[in-house]
């Protein structure tokens, strides 16, 4: 997906695929996308009926607007295994993990050709080794020729490899948000920021979704279905924004300003470049509203 897509990614819901009730549960939460994981949150020994357990869910459906993705384990550590297990399940994406340079993605990409993957599938990538990081703008440069749709920070890995502090602001990561950024929008992709640890802290989600949401980024990974009204919320536009988009769509339409190339909305000059992101926001926010809402009580519950 196009990251000028309206299609809305504010959350991005990790579930663990060997946890029947988890993926149950999934099914009704209000996210964006659940992604199955194969990697993390599953055991070694369960690897094996996790990714037959993943067939079986994503083969059953019912995850309605939401869009299915399965998270393989890294190609050197039965990533391989995954892939060729997965080509019998219906899903929009494939994420994987520990990504380093432009040769994994055209390994993955060219992997999930072999196997038979639908043209539809895409591969997503998560930027969370230090050599991902080094080469972001290499390996989003991969779009042009492979399946490659999406980038997805891993900001626990990456902080696992090299030592930084996940401290309050994330001020150690800027570099890697505005260059992950700035990568994934050259090349039309996706940007996703990573999960927030602290699943009992609302103020520190609501921080980083605000600063990943001024940095650009589509929306945000989580690991716990109580983020979700944050994330969800943070990612939208509000209603101050879509009033000032229409306004400025509005005054642009007006015959009287057909040859302007900018005008007066509202004390503020709006340029024809922001009528244009006036009508990706109006049409965010139609995508939003035609979705389906979901029932009152599914945010509750334990955690996965």
């Amino acid at each position: 997906m196009a990251s000028d897509s309206p299609t809305p990614l504010r959350s991005v819901l990790y579930m663990p695929a060997s946890n029947a009730r988890a993926v149950a549960k999934a099914r009704g939460l209000d996210c964006d996308a659940v992604v199955l994981d194969l990697e993390d949150a599953v055991a070694p020994a369960m690897k094996a009926s996790a990714r037959a357990a993943l067939v079986a869910e994503a083969q059953a459906g019912g995850f309605g607007h939401r869009r299915l993705l399965a998270r393989i384990n890294a190609l050197a550590d039965g990533g391989e295994d995954d892939l060729a297990v997965l080509a019998a399940a219906p899903l929009d994406a494939v994420l994987a993990p520990k990504v380093d340079d432009a040769a994994d993605v055209a390994a993955l990409s060219a992997a999930m050709d072999r196997l038979g993957y639908a043209p539809r599938v895409a591969l997503w990538v998560m930027i969370e080794t230090p050599r991902a990081a080094l080469a972001v703008e290499r390996i989003a440069d991969m779009a042009a020729t492979t399946r490659l749709a999406a980038l997805v920070l891993g900001l626990n890995d990456l902080a696992k490899d090299t030592g930084m502090v996940q401290a309050p602001g994330r001020a150690a990561f800027v570099p890697v948000l505005s260059a992950t950024l700035l990568a994934a929008r050259a090349n039309g992709l996706v940007a996703l920021d990573g999960v927030c640890n602290a699943i009992d802290d609302g103020t520190r989600l609501e921080e980083e979704c605000a600063q990943a949401r001024a940095f650009g980024y589509d929306g945000k990974t989580l690991i716990h279905p109580s983020q979700l009204p944050v994330a969800n919320r943070a990612f939208a536009p509000s209603a101050q924004d879509l009033a000032e988009a229409e306004a400025i769509v509005a005054a642009f339409a007006d015959p009287a300003h057909a040859d302007a190339g900018a005008l007066r909305v509202n004390g503020r000059m709006a340029e024809r470049l922001h009528r244009d992101m006036a009508l990706r926001l109006i049409a965010q926010a139609a995508a939003i509203a035609a979705r389906s809402p979901a029932p009152p009580h599914a945010e509750s519950g334990p955690s996965i």
